[in-house]
C-alpha cells in the first residue's frame, strides 16, 4: 500500500426535498383542504476517525463526496424520507483544513472521533403548513434548502510517542527494524525510507510507538533532498531519538546539521526532550569510538548513547531511556497522546467543540 499524507477532497452535503401541493380529493369528505407533506432533510457530510489506517490513500481514487437530496413531500401529509449521510473515514491523527490549506476545521485525535463537516439543506414546506384562518387553500410550498459545498484538505500527522530522527544512513530503519516488527526498507544508499514508518517497541513489558522519517540533510527545509514535509509525523511525539551515524566523518557537524533543520522547520520540534545516541559502532574500534564520542558529547552538550542495532549494543539502555520520557511526559501532557478511553462525542459546525 502506498502511504499518501495529503488530499484535497470536494464535498457537497444534499439538498432537502421541495414540499409538496396536494389537497385532499375524497368522494365523500367535503372541503378537503391541502395535504401535501414536507420534504425531507439533505443528508450531511461527516468526517471520522478510525482504527487501521495510516494512508490517505484512498482519496487519491476517490474526491468527491456527495451526501443525498432529500425526498420530496407528497399527499396525505407524507413527509419525504431524510437523505444518506456520507462519511470520510480517516486514519487518527488527520488534520482538515479549509481550502487555503491553512485555516484548521479540525484535528482528529481518537479514534471514534467525528465531525460534520457540511451540513445537509432542510426540506421544504408542504401547502399544509400554510394553511390559515384566512387562507384555507394554499396552493404553493417551499423548495427544500440547498446543501453546503466546499473544497478541503485532509492532511495526516502519524500519532507516535517517540520519532527517530537524523541524517540519511544513519541506522533509522535499521534501529527500528530491531526494536519493533516492523519491516522498513534497508540499504546502503541514502534515501532508503521515503516516507515514515511505525513500529511498536516493548521494554520491561511496556509498548510505545516509534516514528520513523526520511533522512535530512543541510537544506531540507528550502527542499534540498526530499525536504522536510515528513517531519509533521514526529509533531506529536513526547521524545526525539537523533541518531548519528559513527560512520560519518566529522559527527558533530552532522548532529548540528540535522538540528539546524528541525530548528528551521518549527512545530515546536527543537522544543521537545532530545536523545542522542551515536549509532552504528560496531564499525569503529575503540580509539576512533572514544574520539567520536567525545566530539558529538561536545557538540549536543549530554553524554550520548553509543549503539549498534547489528550486535545489540546500548539498545535495552536508550529504549528505557525513551521509555522514561514518555512515561513523565505522560503525566504532563496529555494533549500528546491522547486517553482513548474516554468516551467520543460527535462535534458540527453548529455546535462549541
Amino acid at each position: 500500500m502506498k502511504f499518501l499524507d495529503e488530499a484535497k477532497v470536494y464535498i457537497r452535503s444534499g439538498d432537502g426535498g421541495a414540499g409538496a401541493v396536494s389537497f385532499r380529493r375524497e368522494k365523500f369528505v367535503e372541503f378537503g383542504g391541502p395535504d401535501g407533506g414536507d420534504g425531507g432533510r439533505g443528508g450531511d457530510v461527516w468526517v471520522e476517525a478510525v482504527n487501521g489506517l495510516n494512508t490517505l490513500i484512498d482519496f487519491r481514487f476517490q474526491q468527491h463526496f456527495k451526501g443525498q437530496t432529500g425526498t420530496h413531500g407528497m399527499g396525505r401529509n407524507r413527509t419525504g424520507a431524510n437523505g444518506g449521510d456520507v462519511t470520510l473515514k480517516v486514519p487518527v491523527g488527520t488534520q482538515i483544513f479549509e481550502e487555503d490549506n491553512e485555516t484548521l476545521i479540525i484535528d482528529l485525535t481518537r479514534e471514534g472521533q467525528r465531525f460534520r463537516l457540511a451540513k445537509g439543506g432542510n426540506g421544504g414546506f408542504g401547502n399544509t403548513h400554510f394553511k390559515s384562518a384566512t387562507n384555507q387553500a394554499p396552493n404553493w410550498a417551499n423548495p427544500g434548502l440547498e446543501g453546503e459545498e466546499k473544497t478541503i484538505w485532509l492532511r495526516l500527522k502519524l500519532i507516535a510517542d517517540a520519532g527517530l530522527v537524523g541524517m540519511p544512513n544513519a541506522g533509522k530503519s535499521t534501529f527500528l527494524a530491531s526494536v519493533t516488527r516492523a519491516r522498513p526498507k534497508i540499504a546502503n544508499y541514502p534515501f532508503t525510507t521515503l516516507h515514515p514508518n511505525l513500529g511498536v517497541a516493548t521494554i520491561d513489558g511496556r509498548e510505545f510507538v516509534l516514528a520513523d522519517i526520511p533522512g535530512l540533510i543541510e537544506g531540507a527545509h528550502e527542499g534540498v533532498g526530499i525536504g522536510d514535509r515528513f517531519l509533521g509525523h514526529v509533531e506529536r511525539t513526547r521524545v526525539l531519538l537523533h541518531l548519528v551515524s559513527a560512520v560519518e566523518e566529522k559527527v558533530g557537524k552532522s548532529y548540528k546539521t540535522v538540528k539546524n533543520e528541525l530548528e528551521a522547520y518549527g512545530g515546536g520540534l527543537i522544543d521537545k526532550p532530545v536523545i542522542v545516541a551515536l549509532s552504528q559502532i560496531d564499525v569503529l574500534d575503540d580509539k576512533e569510538l572514544k574520539k567520536k564520542a567525545k566530539e558529538l558529547e561536545k557538540a549536543c552538550g549530554q553524554t550520548p548513547f553509543l549503539i549498534s542495532a547489528v550486535t545489540g549494543k546500548g539498545m535495552t539502555e536508550v529504549l528505557r531511556a525513551l521509555r522514561d520520557v514518555i512515561v513523565e511526559a505522560s503525566g504532563v501532557n496529555e494533549t500528546a497522546l491522547p486517553d482513548r478511553s474516554t468516551p467520543i462525542q460527535d462535534f458540527d459546525e453548529d455546535e462549541d467543540a
